[in-house]
C-alpha cells in the first residue's frame, strides 16, 4: 500500500521575490518604510485638499467640488491598486517611479488649474469647462497614483520581514492614516496661510519626490539595476528641478494670471484669513472694483444703483438704529447715513481687511464717503450668524443684509430660516429687514426660495428688483465679466414682523441718483410675474439653494 504524501508546508506567495538586501538592519528598514508611508500619505492628502480648495474658489459651490474630487479620487485609488498588482515583482522600482510622477502631477496641479481658469475661464462654450475638466483629470490621475502605492508598499514591507497579512495591513494603514492626519492639518494651518496654494503644492511635490527617491535609492538600491538607479535618479532630479523653477517664478505667474482674470490695473491683491481681496481701478479716471474670492462685489460703474435699491426702501419708517450684516466696504452705510435721524449704525463684517481697505484705500474710502470717520458707525468683526445668535437683546429699526448670494456654499446658512428667525428677534415691532437675494430673472428659483424662507421665519415680505445691472457685477457664483448670459438685475426682499411691508421711499429721504418710487413699484410687479410657487424653506440641515 502506498502511503499518501504529506502536504507540503505553506511557503511564501508566488509573487514574493525573496528578502530584500538592505544596507541596514531589518527593524530599521521597516521603520524607514513606514516613515515613507507617513510622508507620502501626508502629501497625498494635501493634494486632495488643495484641489478641493482651489476648485471651490475658482468654480464655486464647495460642496459639489469636494464631492467631485473625493469621489473621483477614491474611485481612482481602487483602480490604481488593481493596476499596481502587476508591478509587485518590481515593487521598489515601481514605487519609485510612481512617487516621481505623483510629485510632478500633484505639485503642478494647482498651477495648471489656476492657469487654465485664468486664461480660458471666461471664454464660454467648451473652454468655459476647462477648469472642471482639468479638475476631474487631476483627481483621477492623483487617485490612480496614490492607490498604486499601497500594494507596492505592502510588498516592500513583507520583503523586509515576513509577517501575517493582518499585522502588515494594520501597520501600513496606521502609518498611512497618521500621515493623512498630519497632511490634513498642515494644509489649512501651515501651508495655505504661509505659502499659499500654488507654492504650497509645489513644495509638497518636492517633499513627495525626496521621500520616494530617498526610500528607494537609499534603502532598496540593491534591488535595482545600475541602469534603473540612474534613470530613477535622473527622473527625480528633473522633477525637483521643474518644481524648484516653478516655485522661483510662481509670483510672476500669479501676477500674470491675476491680470488675465482682473485686468491690468490691479492695485491691491491680498489673501486674508477669510478670502482673497483684489482692488482694481480707482486711478486715472478708472472706476474702482472690489473682488472677493474672484467675484466682483463692488463695481464703481453702477454700485450706486445696487446700494440705493438695497437700503432706501427699508429706511421708509423709523431708522434711528440700523444693523448692516456684511457691507464692510462701507457703501451700504453711506446710503444709510444720508437719511436724517440716524443715530447709530452697526456693521458686522467677517473680514477685517475689507474694513481696513474701506478706511484707508483712497479710492474705496472716497467711494464710501469716509463713513468710518463718522462716530455713529461701529464695526464688529464677526460671522453674521454667530453675531445674531450671541446678541439677542439688541433692537434695531432696520436690518440690512448685504451678503453674497445664497448660491455660494459659505453663505447658505445666512439665508436659512434659522438665521432669519434670529434677525427677526433683533427687529423692533415696526422694524424692517431687507435682504439681497440674487437676480430674479436668471435665478428665479433661488430668489423665491429666499422669499419662502423669510415667510417661514414669521416675516411678511415684499419682493422687488432693480434692472439695468452691469453684466460684470457678479455678486454671486457667476464669475463672468461681460458675458451675454450674466445677470442683468438685482433682487431684494423687504420684510417686516407685522403686517405686509409698504414698498416705497421715505418722503423726507435724500434725493437719489437712479431709484424712483414709480420705477421701484414697476420693477416689483415685473418680479412678481416670475414668482415660483410651492417652494420649501431653506434650513441649516436642509439647504435648498
Amino acid at each position: 500500500m502506498i502511503e499518501p504524501h504529506a502536504p507540503a508546508p505553506p511557503g511564501p506567495p508566488a509573487t514574493w521575490g525573496g528578502p530584500a538586501r538592505l544596507p541596514v538592519r531589518p527593524g530599521t528598514g521597516r521603520f524607514l518604510v513606514l516613515a515613507g508611508v507617513f510622508v507620502c500619505a501626508a502629501c497625498g492628502l494635501v493634494y486632495e485638499l488643495e484641489l478641493v480648495a482651489l476648485a471651490s474658489y475658482l468654480i464655486g459651490d464647495s460642496v459639489t467640488q469636494a464631492s467631485v474630487v473625493l469621489s473621483v479620487m477614491v474611485f481612482a485609488m481602487g483602480l490604481g491598486s488593481l493596476v499596481a498588482k502587476r508591478l509587485r515583482w518590481h515593487a521598489a522600482a515601481g514605487f519609485g517611479a510612481i512617487e516621481t510622477v505623483l510629485a510632478l502631477v500633484g505639485g503642478c496641479s494647482a498651477l495648471a488649474l489656476y492657469g487654465v481658469f485664468a486664461w480660458t475661464g471666461d471664454w464660454g462654450g467648451l473652454w468655459a469647462q476647462g477648469p472642471r475638466v482639468l479638475l476631474v483629470t487631476f483627481s483621477l490621475a492623483i487617485g490612480l497614483l496614490i492607490g498604486a502605492e499601497v500594494p507596492l508598499l505592502m510588498e516592500l514591507i513583507q520583503r523586509i520581514r515576513r509577517q501575517d497579512a493582518g499585522g502588515a495591513v494594520a501597520d501600513l494603514f496606521a502609518a498611512d492614516y497618521v500621515g493623512a492626519l498630519v497632511g490634513g492639518l498642515a494644509f489649512p494651518f501651515l501651508l495655505l496661510p504661509l505659502l499659499g496654494q500654488l507654492t504650497g503644492a509645489l513644495i509638497t511635490g518636492a517633499v513627495n519626490a525626496l521621500a520616494g527617491g530617498v526610500l528607494v535609492l537609499g534603502l532598496f538600491r540593491r534591488d535595482l539595476t545600475r541602469r534603473a538607479r540612474l534613470l530613477l535618479l535622473a527622473a527625480n532630479l528633473t522633477v525637483l528641478g521643474i518644481l524648484a523653477a516653478a516655485a522661483a517664478h510662481v509670483d510672476d505667474f500669479e501676477r500674470a494670471a491675476r491680470h488675465a482674470v482682473y485686468g491690468a490695473d490691479v492695485r491691491v491683491a491680498l489673501q486674508t484669513d477669510v478670502q482673497e481681496v483684489v482692488l482694481t481701478g480707482g486711478t486715472d479716471g478708472h472706476p474702482v472694483d472690489l473682488y472677493l474670492d474672484g467675484r466682483l462685489r463692488v463695481s464703481g460703474r453702477d454700485e450706486h444703483r445696487y446700494h440705493e435699491a438695497l437700503v432706501h426702501p427699508a429706511m421708509n419708517g423709523p431708522h434711528e438704529r440700523v444693523l448692516i450684516l456684511g457691507g464692510g466696504d462701507g457703501l451700504a452705510a453711506r446710503e444709510v447715513l444720508r437719511h436724517p435721524g440716524v443715530r447709530r449704525v452697526d456693521i458686522v463684517e467677517l473680514d477685517a481687511e475689507v474694513v481696513r481697505l474701506a478706511r484707508e484705500d483712497p479710492a474705496l474710502a472716497g467711494l464710501n464717503g469716509q463713513v468710518y470717520d463718522d462716530p455713529r458707525v461701529h464695526v464688529t468683526t464677526a460671522d453674521a450668524f454667530r453675531h445674531l445668535r450671541r446678541t439677542p437683546t439688541a433692537r434695531y429699526d432696520v436690518v440690512v443684509s448685504d451678503l453674497p448670494d445664497p448660491g455660494i456654499t459659505a453663505s447658505t446658512k445666512l439665508y436659512s430660516q434659522e438665521c432669519y428667525g434670529l434677525a427677526r428677534r433683533m427687529l423692533t415691532d415696526d422694524g424692517r429687514l431687507v435682504v439681497h437675494a440674487g437676480p430674479v430673472a436668471s435665478r428665479s428659483r433661488v430668489f423665491w426660495t429666499v422669499e419662502s424662507t423669510l415667510r417661514a421665519a414669521g416675516l411678511w415680505t415684499a419682493p422687488y428688483s432693480v434692472v439695468g445691472r452691469d453684466p460684470g457685477f457678479a455678486a454671486g457664483p457667476d464669475r463672468s465679466s461681460g458675458r451675454t448670459d450674466a445677470p442683468d438685475d438685482w433682487g431684494f426682499i423687504l420684510a417686516t414682523r407685522g403686517s405686509g411691508p409698504s414698498l416705497g421711499l421715505s418722503p423726507g429721504g435724500p434725493r437719489l441718483r437712479t431709484l424712483t418710487e414709480g420705477r421701484l413699484r414697476e420693477d416689483a410687479r415685473a418680479a412678481e410675474e416670475l414668482r415660483v410657487r410651492g417652494l420649501a424653506a431653506s434650513t441649516l440641515v436642509h439647504p435648498r439653494y
